[in-house]
């Protein structure tokens, strides 16, 4: 073997793992939403969510040890907003699944990068893919069942909170380092949904049970995804990792299957492949334009 080929299945072998990387982040995710969602009876939807943040800031800010001081006003409202974003697209998604089935709601909330990507790529064909997600909400419509209109609202405004975040998202990076930018975001997050959460739950919080439970699903839902997404990231384009994240929808719905007993109607399935086949198609379609070009 010649040192290019050499190379080459060096290369081959880190993509390989880097999907992975992100397949893992995605599953550790939602099945970490699963088990929150089965633990509501213990723990409310907004103290869980807090819990998470919680976890997710001390982790974040014992790693990042983001600088603070003389940072502009502008550096502060950057990471405000983004951590606002954060708080409000995990808390109504933790409302939403609350309410209806985990997959459904993923799905829905998934119209907001999906929106993101079509706005981005900016090109008349790329209707096809709103039509396309468009149609997918639709048939969610007609699907009979166990959908209410607040699971729904619920979720939308999570899909807009996330395309806030990724929007935010480019910003934070500029003005924070590394991932200090999203350390304080999470600590913002935590403080704003500190007061709701602690009426929520009362005392409960203060069970040694639930704080542990409270732990685990942060790792699950945020440090371990997080982690896998960073190095995911450093080895292959934005293109691809965009594609792959478009399969959360999928992996949300099979891990409600297998943790929770929800099953999907053979619509409900349709509606939620249409969705995932709109953003693989809109994040291809977009993916020029935000990629460098090769050197």
């Amino acid at each position: 073997m010649t040192s290019n080929d050499s190379l080459t299945a060096r290369r081959a072998s880190g993509s390989a793992g880097a999907v992975w990387l992100v397949v893992g982040g995605i599953v550790s995710v939602q099945v970490g939403a699963a088990i929150a969602k089965d633990l509501f009876s213990l723990v409310p939807p907004t103290a869980m969510v807090w819990l998470r943040l919680v976890t997710s800031a001390v982790i974040l800010v014992a790693i990042a040890r983001p600088a603070v001081r003389g940072r502009s006003a502008a550096d502060w409202r950057v990471a405000l907003a983004f951590g606002v974003s954060l708080m409000t697209m995990n808390w109504a998604i933790y409302q939403s699944f609350a309410r209806i089935p985990l997959g459904i709601a993923v799905t829905i909330e998934f119209l907001g990068p999906l929106a993101v990507a079509v706005i981005g790529s900016r090109r008349p064909r790329d209707l096809v893919w709103v039509a396309l997600a468009g149609a997918g909400v639709a048939l969610l419509g007609i699907a009979p069942g166990d959908i209410t209109l607040a699971g729904v609202l619920f979720a939308l405004l999570a899909g807009a909170a996330w395309a806030a975040y990724i929007l935010l998202s480019a910003s934070t990076g500029r003005r924070w380092p590394g991932i200090s930018g999203l350390a304080v975001a999470s600590v913002v997050g935590a403080v704003a949904l500190a007061p709701p959460a602690l009426v929520e739950a009362g005392p409960a919080l203060l069970d040694a049970k639930v704080l542990v439970l409270g732990v685990a699903i942060g790792l699950l839902s945020s440090v371990i995804p997080y982690s896998f997404e960073l190095k995911a990231l450093r080895r292959i384009p934005p293109r691809v990792f965009g594609v792959l994240m478009s399969l959360e929808p999928a992996a949300a719905a099979l891990a409600a299957m297998v943790l929770l007993g929800e099953f999907l109607t053979p619509v409900q399935w349709t509606a939620l492949v249409c969705v995932v086949a709109a953003s693989v198609g809109a994040t291809r379609s977009a993916a020029p334009a935000r990629e460098p070009a090769p050197n």
